[in-house]
């Protein structure tokens, strides 16, 4: 996966999430499309344009220094397993090409009901290089019935605001959208959740828009039961605005990557008598200033916790298989358990601007992952840290179509494990901190919205 989303740049101002009359041009291309703020032109078709379809088509290559793709001996291996620490002696690393090419349409329904009452559905799917981006997930299948009055009640898989609007207009704005919005203890698609969003409501002469979205995740675990909770609040006066969102979870897969799915502890719900409890938490407040028409600053501030999950063989044999643990002293004993996760926090932060003249944007940000404090004795990752920084240039031919390029590079604090925000050593940037400390590179792409 590529550390850089396109940078497009809005036309018409951001739509925002309270808005409830759900327009799929703005709302989709924007709010939910998290790649740009400029109206798709969208297919409308049926009865009275009841049914929309738009998305986006995009392309990239990149060429980065210092990369070493054959270096873990267990490549398959998540970093939270022993085993994946370990290294090929003397396998060599350089320069080396990426590309990526990702694909999303959405298909939206609405009616009107009368009485004020609306109702709206919406289907999306990201294919990543042909195939599914997250197999077995859907980033959009929900159904929703909407008052101008009343706010709006949204029920199915939908993305969670922790990761989408971090990746998008944050991160996305400022090449940054990878690194920020999918590190961190958060979650990113749900599966069956109720999503209650208010109207919109006019405080402190400006427009604040209250969410609070629940999913239990995989309900055939019935010792360790799922549960999702996110609050999510939008608050818009003049040319500021204010992003803050807060998810708890219990029990669903120990991670740190934000962009990941909300289910269970495993994916086997045999496993459910077999494994302890696990938690995790993020809190983020992001912020974006328009100074005038050329300059926009941004910038955002994230807490994580994680509890922690023991290590245990869930299915024993030869070919052993391991539950989801994060966190784990190997070989170690805590309170009876053997190799036992310890709770963790880590605190990250990103900053950048954007300078538009005409029909260029330049950009520039910079994303923080921090060391983590914990009481785990071993190393897992909690004494390093990562600085990423970026420079980009976009220039949008206002037909839909962008081209852009950019540079960017990574300095780890320290050799050894990734900072526990990163899912994976090499995660983002293609630079494994346990071969190399820093790396960079430089890449061009297009981009096609419909």
């Amino acid at each position: 996966m590529n550390v850089f989303q396109s940078r497009i740049d809005p036309s018409e101002g951001t739509p925002q999430i309270g808005q409830t009359d759900f327009k799929l041009r703005g709302w989709i291309a924007a709010a939910v499309l998290g790649f740009t703020a400029i109206p798709a032109m969208a297919i409308d078709f049926g009865p009275d344009g009841m049914f929309s379809l738009t998305g986006f088509g995009k392309v990239e290559v990149q060429r980065g220094s210092n990369n070493c793709t054959n270096c873990q001996l267990y490549p398959a291996e998540n970093k939270q397993r022993l085993w994946a620490d370990d290294l090929v002696p003397g396998r060599p690393y350089g320069t080396s090409n990426t590309h990526v090419t990702l694909f999303q349409p959405w298909l939206g329904a609405k009616y009107d009901l009368g009485g004020g009452f609306k109702v709206n559905a919406l289907l999306s799917q990201r294919w990543r290089d042909g195939a599914e981006d997250i197999p077995g997930f859907w980033y959009e299948k929900n159904v929703a019935i909407s008052h101008d009055d009343y706010g709006s009640l949204r029920v199915g898989a939908m993305t969670t605001r922790t990761w989408s609007i971090a990746d998008y207009p944050y991160g996305t704005n400022l090449g940054v959208a990878y690194v920020w919005g999918s590190s961190g203890a958060g979650y990113g698609l749900l599966t069956d959740a109720v999503r209650y969003t208010s109207r919109i409501l006019d405080v402190a002469q400006g427009d604040l828009v209250l969410e609070a979205s629940y999913d239990q995740g995989n309900r055939g675990f019935k010792i360790h039961k799922p549960r999702f909770l996110e609050l999510y609040a939008q608050y818009h006066k003049g040319d500021l605005v204010m992003d803050a969102m807060y998810q708890d979870t219990r029990n669903g897969n120990p991670q740190s990557w934000s962009q990941g799915p909300f289910t269970s502890l495993t994916p086997n719900v045999a496993d459910d008598a077999k494994l302890g409890g696990s938690g995790q938490s993020i809190a983020m407040l992001m912020a974006r200033y328009q100074v005038d028409s050329q300059i926009e600053v941004s910038g955002g501030v994230r807490g994580n916790r994680w509890s922690g999950a023991y290590a245990v063989i869930t299915q024993p044999g030869a070919s052993a298989q391991w539950n989801n643990m994060f966190n784990v002293n190997w070989n170690g004993q805590l309170n009876g358990v053997s190799n036992p996760g310890y709770a963790a926090v880590s605190t990250d932060w990103m900053i950048g601007a954007r300078y538009k003249t005409g029909p260029w944007t330049a950009s520039t940000g910079m994303v923080h992952l921090g060391k983590a404090s914990t009481s785990n004795p071993s190393e897992r990752g909690q004494s390093n840290s990562a600085n990423v920084n970026t420079v980009g240039l976009n220039y949008n031919f206002n037909n839909g179509f962008q081209v852009y390029g950019f540079v960017g590079m990574v300095t780890y604090d320290r050799l050894g494990l990734s900072p526990m925000s990163m899912p994976g050593n090499s995660a983002f940037t293609n630079v494994d901190s346990r071969v190399t400390r820093s790396g960079n590179w430089a890449g061009l792409g297009a981009v096609y919205v419909f």
